[in-house]
């Protein structure tokens, strides 16, 4: 069965990495009173390449819901139809098109909201945006509320340059409002200007875990739960949210693991 499309026209476009030719876009459902999401869902982007087959590309929201807009964050491919489709539109009035379909996918955060640790490279920053917009709405009708309930989110993004740190005021700006919202860029590449952290996002997810143990009074590994507790009634006092490359998601679950941690507690989606 032919699932139902939606005509999205591009708002805006901004280039927010020169190096990455990474893309924001702004896309808005006319025909739509509201495009209701769930914060980490994505849609799917359908239209027909120079031969005239169709093509379908998934994308990470990159937004928390917001009356019929929804927004990606796309890196040009150069072989890539898509990528290039995309960043090829016009935002010229009254803005190219693009037909989508969705939202879909249970990359979700776990209610009720618990400590969490948000883990990202590259683009998979996407999703990671709009837990955040959730937790901390600062526009729209909801603009102030803090979903958060004080739980501590750690936001770790690894990439390779300073120049492909997408939406990194935005981050900036919110863990100096935030106090249990860090913000933790790492570089695989940096140069010696860098002040920040170096390496590799399971490094510091680990330092995370181990510290977040200590004040706690944990003792790492944790004990597996109770096998009489069924999978599905699991709930736990930290989840990790993953997004990025199919290495750096194994890498990371393995990581975590290591302590111990239920792979119901290790919540991810690979893009690749």
């Amino acid at each position: 069965m032919a699932r139902e499309t939606y005509t999205a026209r591009l708002a805006s476009k901004t280039l927010i990495s020169e190096s990455a030719q990474c893309y924001h876009f702004d896309f808005v459902l006319d025909e739509l009173k509201s495009f209701p999401f769930v914060s980490g869902q994505f849609i799917s982007a359908v239209a027909p390449d120079s031969n005239g087959k169709q093509q379908t590309r998934a994308y990470s929201i990159a937004s928390a819901a917001n009356g019929n807009h929804f927004e990606l964050c796309v890196n040009r491919v150069p072989e890539g139809f898509f990528s290039n489709h995309l960043a090829d539109l016009t935002e010229l009035p009254p803005g190219g098109t693009v037909q989508v379909h969705g939202p879909h996918g249970h990359f979700i955060l776990k209610q009720p909201v618990t400590d969490s640790i948000f883990i990202s490279t590259g683009t998979g920053i996407a999703p990671m945006r709009g837990f955040a917009q959730w937790l901390f709405p600062e526009t729209g009708p909801d603009a102030g509320i803090d979903r958060s309930e004080g739980k501590e989110i750690w936001m770790v993004y690894g990439t390779r340059h300073e120049s492909e740190l997408y939406y990194r005021e935005e981050f900036e700006s919110l863990a100096a409002r935030k106090p249990n919202f860090h913000y933790l860029p790492t570089l695989s590449r940096a140069d010696e200007s860098w002040k920040g952290l170096r390496g590799y996002v399971q490094d510091h997810v680990a330092r995370i875990v181990e510290e977040r143990a200590t004040r706690l009074g944990i003792t790492l590994p944790v004990p597996p739960p109770d096998p009489s507790i069924l999978p599905a009634e699991l709930n736990f006092d930290i989840y990790a949210y993953i997004c990025g490359l199919n290495n750096m998601v194994a890498g990371v679950r393995e990581k975590l693991a290591s302590y111990g941690w239920h792979r119901k507690q290790i919540i991810f989606e690979r893009y690749d």
